[in-house]
């Protein structure tokens, strides 16, 4: 989940002002966790307690109103109802938050987590499978899948144009925050890449929804490569001391 995380930090100054190059600092003053982390850590942490994911998503979400960046305008009004209800969204929310999932014992816990951590906000059919479909190359990526098996997995098995490139992808983007068009292009960034760091850079040059799409494919170079020490050493300074704690808690508990 540390990948996620790290993905949605770097990427943070570049959601709203994207960067379609690769030459840029990681960190600075500039970049934060956004509401892609405070997701992410709810789904570990209804997966550490026992509870549910929508009890645990509203109370991390409401406890950190607004993050950086805010939340979209549906997940906002989830949040703050009364009686909270799933309200058929396929937007990359339930994507960018899925990878404590991806880190379950098997196969069949991954799939299923993945899908109840989705449909209780995004339970259209296509943002279950964005979900779904990161668990699943979650779990391959750290189980020794090859960059090819993933590949294949993505394009047969959840139906994913993963066939692009970064660059064909980087002249024709445009800001789209759906799981139909970032959850393929942020596969095709971790295919691309040559260890994790490239990974994130990759995935903040295509432009578009940078802090998502850096997260969802931190998330599986995360699996494949693990992270530098450096780079956990400086995302974990700009988290808070609960934040961080969920993430230490569910290292220890799932092993990465």
């Amino acid at each position: 989940m540390l990948g996620a995380i790290a993905g949605d930090i770097i990427g943070s100054r570049f959601e709203f002002d994207n960067y379609l190059g690769t030459d840029f600092e990681l960190f600075t003053s500039e970049c934060d966790f956004t509401d892609d982390t405070v997701c992410t850590v709810a789904v570990a942490d209804a997966i550490l307690t026992g509870i549910s994911f929508e009890r645990s998503l509203l109370i991390w979400c409401r406890k950190y109103t607004p993050p950086k960046g805010g939340y979209g305008s549906l997940f906002a009004r989830w949040i703050h109802s009364a009686a909270p209800e799933p309200y058929n969204s396929f937007g990359n929310g339930s994507a960018m938050r899925v990878s404590p999932c991806g880190w379950l014992s098997t196969r069949e816990k991954v799939l299923e987590y993945a899908r109840l951590s989705a449909e209780c906000t995004h339970n259209h059919p296509e943002g279950i499978k964005g979900a779904v479909c990161i668990a699943d190359c979650i779990l391959h990526a750290r189980s020794g899948a090859s960059k090819d098996d993933i590949k294949r997995l993505a394009a047969d098995q959840y139906g994913y144009n993963v066939g692009q490139s970064c660059q064909a992808i980087r002249q024709t983007n445009t800001f789209d925050a759906t799981c139909q068009v970032t959850v393929p292009q942020a596969i095709v960034c971790f295919l691309e890449s040559a260890d994790f760091e490239s990974a994130i850079r990759l995935a903040v040059s295509i432009g578009g929804d940078s802090d998502t799409i850096a997260a969802i494919t931190g998330s599986i170079a995360e699996a494949f490569y693990g992270i530098p020490e450096h780079i956990k050493a400086n995302v974990l300074s700009y988290l808070p001391d609960e934040i961080r704690c969920v993430v230490t808690d569910f290292e220890e508990g799932y092993g990465q």
